[in-house]
């Protein structure tokens, strides 16, 4: 797995998490959505610790400065 996130797409996920957990947590999020939207929120905190997305490689995307 080469990483394919940077750094502020990598900010950017942790904070969407970080969002979605406090509105569960506070319960403005319930229900099925909440189920769905947080295990996103653990997908989006996973994808960024280990700075590889594997949707961006079916897309062949690369957000990650590459070193020429």
């Amino acid at each position: 797995m080469k990483a394919n996130m940077g750094t502020a797409d990598k900010i950017i996920r942790v904070l969407i998490a970080l969002v979605v957990g406090v509105l569960i947590y506070t319960d403005v999020l319930t229900g099925t959505l909440a189920i769905v939207l947080g295990v996103l929120a653990i997908v989006f905190v996973l994808t960024s610790l280990v700075s590889f997305c594997p949707l961006y490689t079916l897309f062949g995307l690369k957000t990650c400065k590459t070193k020429e």
